[in-house]
């Protein structure tokens, strides 16, 4: 890139901090776009073709070569078959959850010594064999349960309804209760296929206790041990024998439909928003924080279009501060960020924006995904909360400024409109690669009026510079020596600047390379 001190242009101004730059910039703002848009693409491909072929005089390794033939790949979308659904049913603690992950072959599912761990019903991607299916856990279900057992209780209901065969699941060390009867009635009212697992057969010696839970009625009980993996290859042979081949109660998946991690501290309304998108209780809502625990996928429909939406645990505090049941949720709701390509980040208007909240956001930015930040509960707000708000967004999300906001009420669905456009906005920033004869243009530009300070007599010059990924957008600048903070930090402003970015991180890497040495 042409050194700062050979153009007559303008004159170059040589500042050495954030608020320098920034001064010095405004001064020539106008100026200087005026410079971008009189570049004509074919004129900035020329120019970028030149710089490219400069580097040849500099030592370049094979990362690098690699850097500069990057290529894109285009995602598609299409439909494909639904596949099976079978649901894993059962009374509390019998050992629901650590059976799904030892049919998942890794930790998926929150796992504790103590009843009552899984709320939801929670699907899960599952290969037995050559066959695909979809697992699905669900809470501890109990006659008569009140409050929020009632809500658990009725999403595993749900469950069997929408599953196409069912694993119901006892302790064969307790034997028969009259739960375990009252979920047998339900079972066949159902009229699912029905495989009874008796788990807790540890070895040989406790075989014998699986026999007794022939009285329920059910057929053959498979004696399995979650904990250990015992009996489990064959209970899944004879799962596949009842499980069909297509759904019959699933939708066609879609494939390549956008992730939407539904993110925020506990009882800000997340559950809400994904129960008023899905348009049915899909998740339990209570006013008992922490209720989700396990990261809850749905297909929903929005704006004409078809979204994953993921549901995660609230996040009351970093991880290393937690136990138990919270510090595994606060883990998978860490990977449901990075498995989606969105993060819905949701705060209580009503209540000052916590360490916490600004902590989320920050977890959210460094998994590299696009951001949308959700106001809820404001119809809850009086003017005096409205103002308050305001500053305090000013001054603890200033760094996100560039990420789309709504103000809405998960509850009541007002707003709810307003998402999709923010969520597309974001998407389509996250998606974007600039033209790399556009990208030196804007550069070579930028730093023949705004060059880096000199250090020790040196002043770092970029030579050249390439956009190495999306999904964040991700630069690459080839450098003669290291650009400061300050300095990559305005580049970045002026990025987003020209080139929009709104909604999506932006990174900015260098590579630092010497001239190669005359032999």
């Amino acid at each position: 890139m042409t050194d700062a001190t050979n153009s007559s242009a303008y004159e170059p101004e040589f500042v050495s901090d954030d608020a320098s730059f920034e001064s010095a910039y405004e001064a020539k703002a106008e100026s200087f776009q005026e410079r971008i848009d009189g570049i004509d693409d074919e004129t900035a491909e020329l120019r970028a073709e030149m710089l490219r072929r400069s580097l040849q005089e500099y030592d370049l390794d094979a990362e690098d070569h690699e850097v500069l033939e990057g290529r894109f790949a285009e995602d598609g979308t299409f439909l494909m078959p639904a596949l099976p659904v079978l649901a894993i049913v059962g009374r509390p603690n019998v050992g629901k959850s650590a059976l799904v992950n030892r049919i998942l072959g890794r930790r998926e599912a929150v796992v504790e010594d103590v009843p009552g761990v899984t709320r939801d019903r929670v699907s899960y991607r599952a290969q037995w064999l050559d066959r695909h299916f979809t697992l699905v856990d669900t809470g501890g279900w109990e006659p008569d349960a009140k409050g929020i057992d009632r809500s658990v209780a009725q999403q595993a209901e749900i469950a069997i309804e929408l599953a196409d065969a069912v694993v119901f699941v006892v302790d064969a060390n307790v034997g028969p209760t009259s739960t375990d009867e009252e979920v047998v009635r339900l079972l066949r009212r159902s009229d699912r296929p029905v495989l009874l697992a008796a788990n807790k057969v540890d070895d040989i010696v406790q075989e014998p206790n699986a026999a007794a839970l022939w009285s329920l009625g059910l057929g053959e009980p498979h004696a399995v041990s979650a904990l250990h993996g015992r009996g489990v290859a064959d209970m899944l042979d004879a799962a596949m024998a009842i499980l069909p081949l297509t759904s019959a109660v699933a939708k066609e998946e879609v494939g390549g439909p956008r992730r939407v991690a539904i993110v925020g501290r506990p009882n800000v309304g997340k559950s809400s928003l994904l129960n008023k998108a899905a348009g049915e209780t899909r998740v339990v809502v209570n006013e008992l924080a922490g209720t989700t625990r396990d990261p809850v996928d749905e297909l929903v429909e929005i704006g004409g279009r078809t979204w994953r939406f993921i549901d995660t645990a609230g996040i009351r505090r970093r991880v290393h501060l937690q136990q138990g049941a919270d510090f595994y949720a606060s883990l998978r709701t860490a990977t449901a960020v990075d498995r989606a390509e969105v993060a819905v980040v949701m705060f209580d208007a009503t209540e000052p924006i916590g360490v916490q909240d600004v902590h989320i956001v920050e977890m959210v930015l460094e998994s590299g995904r696009a951001l949308v930040l959700a106001f809820n509960k404001w119809d809850e707000m009086d003017e005096e909360r409205h103002w308050q708000l305001e500053r305090e967004i000013e001054q603890d999300l200033g760094h996100v400024s560039w990420a789309p906001r709504i103000n809405m009420s998960a509850k009541t669905g007002r707003h709810l409109d307003k998402l999709v456009p923010r969520l597309e906005v974001a998407l389509s920033s996250w998606d974007t690669r600039i033209p790399t004869g556009k990208l030196n243009a804007f550069l070579t530009e930028l730093a023949q009026g705004f060059p880096h300070p000199l250090r020790g007599g040196k002043q770092p010059r970029v030579l050249f510079a390439t956009q190495a990924q999306t999904r964040p957008p991700t630069f690459v600048l080839f450098t003669t020596g290291f650009l400061e903070p300050g300095y990559r930090r305005f580049i970045t402003r002026r990025l987003r600047e020209t080139f929009g970015f709104e909604g999506s991180p932006i990174r900015v890497n260098m590579r630092v390379r010497e001239r190669r040495s005359k032999k």
